[in-house]
C-alpha cells in the first residue's frame, strides 16, 4: 500500500498548529534563524497534517523532469503547495529520495527511520510547511502505510515551528545554511545546489555574501552558477530537451564546471563552436580514450586547431562574411560577422546528413591533439605523430569502401596530401636553418 496525500486546507492546519502549541511546554534550540539562537516550540501532530514544501532545491532536478515527461505546466510544483495532486507527485519523488543511498557512505533515510524511529524533529511553518524534513517525512508516511501497526509511531510525527513572521527569504536561507553541512550537501545532486545558489543570489544580491553565509569560495560559487548556465544552454539549444537534468545531473558535472574557464577569454564565435566541441564529445563519450576530463585542451586552447583541422578534413570552409543566420534555430549568438565562421562545423555535428562522418573524424582529430599534448615535451613527438599516421594510412583496404563514401575519401585524401606536403615543406626549412647553426658554431670554433 502507497500513502495516499490528503490536504487539510491552510487555515484548518493553522489552526491545530496553534492549538498544538498552546498546550506544548517544549522548546528545541534552532540556531539558523535570522543568524541567532532561537527557541522553537516543539509540538507532536497527526502524520497526515504537515505539508511538503514544494521549492525544494533537493528534488529540483527530479521536479524538472517530471515536467517534462508528463508535459505538465512549467507552475505545476510551484503553485501546487495546496494541490493534492501536485502534492502526492512530490511525495513520490521524496519516498524515492528517502530509499536512496550514496555510495557506500550515506545509509537510506528510510532504513534509518526504520531501525531507529524518528530521532529529529522536522522544522515546519505555522501553516505546516515543512522546511527541514521533507524526505523523513515522506519515509515515515510510506512506512505507516505499508504496516501501521508495526510502524504505530508515526501516526503522529515531531515538529519544532518556526515563529509566525518567518518569510521566504528566511526559508531560503535556512534550507541554504543546512545544505552547507557536509553531511547534508552529499544529499543535492550539483543541479539543485547551483538552483539553490541562484536563488539565495537573487535574495542576497552578491556572490561575495552568498559564498560568506555557506561558508564557500566565492569561485566555486561563480563557477557553480556558470556551469549551470552552460548546462541549460546544452539541454535547450544542442539536445532540445530544455529540463531534462538527468542528462547533466550526474555525468555532466565535471564538464558543465570545467567549460566555463575553457571558454574564457574567447570571441563569441569561437566559444560556441568550442562547446559544439565539448558537447559532442560529452554525447560520445565511449568513443574517447580516457576520461572527457582529459579532452579540456581541445575545447580550451586547442579548439581553434582542432576546428581549422575538422573544417580541412571535412572540406568545409570557416568563413561566414555575410553573418548568415542559423536557418535551423540555434540560439547561439554568433557575434560580430568580421570573426571567423563556424556555424557550418556547428550545423554539421549538430543535425547533418554527414554528422556521423563529422563526429568521427572530430574524435579522431581531438584524440591526436590529446597525444601530441601528452608527448608535445618529447624530442620523438613528432615522429611519434607521423609515423602513426603513416601506419594508419598503410592499413586502408579501398577495395572494401563502399561507393557512398568514394567522395568524403577523396576529399580526405586531398587533406592528407596537403598536410603532409605543409610537413614536408616546414622539415625541410628546419633542416636548413640547422645545417645554418652547425655551419656558424663550426667557424667560430675554427
Amino acid at each position: 500500500m502507497k500513502y495516499q496525500v490528503t490536504l487539510l486546507d491552510r487555515a484548518q492546519r493553522t489552526a491545530q498548529i496553534e492549538q498544538s502549541i498552546a498546550a506544548s511546554g517544549q522548546v528545541e534550540e534552532f540556531h539558523e534563524f535570522r543568524g541567532q539562537k532561537t527557541n522553537l516550540p516543539v509540538i507532536r501532530i497527526p502524520i497526515d497534517l504537515p505539508i511538503y514544501r514544494m521549492e525544494n532545491f533537493r528534488t529540483f532536478s527530479d521536479q524538472a523532469e517530471y515536467l517534462s515527461r508528463e508535459q505538465k505546466s512549467q507552475v505545476f510544483f510551484k503553485s501546487g503547495q495546496e494541490n493534492e495532486s501536485a502534492q502526492q507527485v512530490q511525495h513520490e519523488l521524496l519516498v524515492k529520495l528517502a530509499a536512496k543511498g550514496k555510495a557506500n557512505s550515506v545509509v537510506p533515510v528510510i532504513e534509518v527511520l526504520e531501525r531507529e524511529g524518528q530521532r529529529e524533529t522536522l522544522l515546519i511553518t505555522r501553516s505546516g510547511v515543512v522546511v527541514n524534513g521533507n524526505r523523513r517525512l515522506a519515509g515515515m508516511r510510506e512506512l505507516f502505510a505499508k504496516d501501521y501497526r508495526i510502524f504505530h509511531q508515526f501516526s503522529h510525527v515531531n515538529c519544532k515551528v518556526l515563529p509566525a513572521d518567518t518569510t521566504y527569504n528566511d526559508i531560503l536561507e535556512i534550507e541554504a545554511i543546512l545544505q552547507a553541512r557536509p553531511e547534508t550537501r552529499l544529499d543535492y545532486d550539483w543541479i539543485g545546489d547551483a538552483e539553490l545558489l541562484k536563488a539565495m543570489l537573487h535574495a542576497k544580491g552578491k556572490i561575495e555574501d552568498v559564498a560568506k553565509l555557506l561558508n564557500r569560495k566565492i569561485p566555486e560559487v561563480k563557477t557553480t552558477l556558470q556551469a549551470l548556465v552552460e548546462a541549460e544552454m546544452y539541454l535547450k539549444d544542442w539536445v532540445k530537451a530544455d529540463g531534462e537534468y538527468s542528462r547533466v545531473a550526474e555525468a555532466g558535472e565535471q564538464l558543465f564546471k570545467d567549460l566555463p574557464g575553457q571558454l574564457s577569454g574567447k570571441p563569441t564565435s569561437l566559444q560556441d563552436a568550442s562547446r559544439a566541441i565539448a558537447w559532442t564529445l560529452f554525447e560520445n563519450g565511449s568513443k574517447l580514450e580516457g576520461r572527457l576530463y582529459n579532452y579540456n585542451v581541445v575545447f580550451g586552447k586547442r579548439s581553434e586547431d582542432v576546428l581549422s583541422r575538422l573544417s580541412e578534413e571535412l572540406g568545409i570552409p570557416l568563413e561566414n562574411d555575410d553573418g548568415a543566420e542559423d536557418d535551423a534555430g540555434f540560439d547561439f549568438d554568433l557575434g560580430d560577422s568580421k570573426e571567423v565562421g563556424y556555424l557550418p562545423l556547428i550545423n554539421v555535428l549538430r543535425d547533418d546528413p554527414r554528422k556521423a562522418e563529422a563526429i568521427e573524424t572530430l574524435v579522431e582529430i581531438c584524440t591526436s591533439v590529446i597525444e601530441s599534448e601528452r608527448d608535445k615535451k618529447s624530442e620523438n613527438a613528432a615522429l611519434k605523430a607521423i609515423t602513426a599516421a603513416n601506419a594508419r594510412l598503410a592499413e586502408v583496404d579501398l577495395s572494401r569502401a563502399g561507393a557512398h563514401t568514394y567522395e568524403s575519401i577523396e576529399r580526405q585524401l586531398t587533406a592528407v596530401i596537403h598536410r603532409a606536403s605543409g610537413l614536408k615543406a616546414s622539415v625541410e626549412k628546419l633542416r636548413g636553418q640547422q645545417q645554418g647553426t652547425n655551419k656558424q658554431f663550426g667557424e667560430d670554433k675554427s
